[in-house]
């Protein structure tokens, strides 16, 4: 939360202060937008979601797309 100055009146008895401040900083709760946190996906995760994307391999081309360089 940033830091906000606020004058309180010196006529303000000291449950008041504490009635103004709590206040001021429920406003700041209530209006505050909030931060989304994006789940963290781990190592294996990631390489295993890279993987896929980049799969081109010529053994996922069809049943007998590279069947000589398979039996080589």
């Amino acid at each position: 939360m940033s830091s906000v100055r606020i004058e309180v009146p010196a006529s303000a008895t000291p449950q008041e202060a504490a009635a103004l401040v709590a206040a001021v900083e429920q406003f700041v709760r209530d209006t505050t937008a909030a931060v989304v946190e994006t789940p963290r996906t781990d190592a294996w995760t990631r390489v295993a979601r890279a993987e896929a994307v980049s799969r081109g391999a010529a053994w996922d081309a069809g049943p007998d797309a590279n069947a000589a360089a398979w039996a080589a």
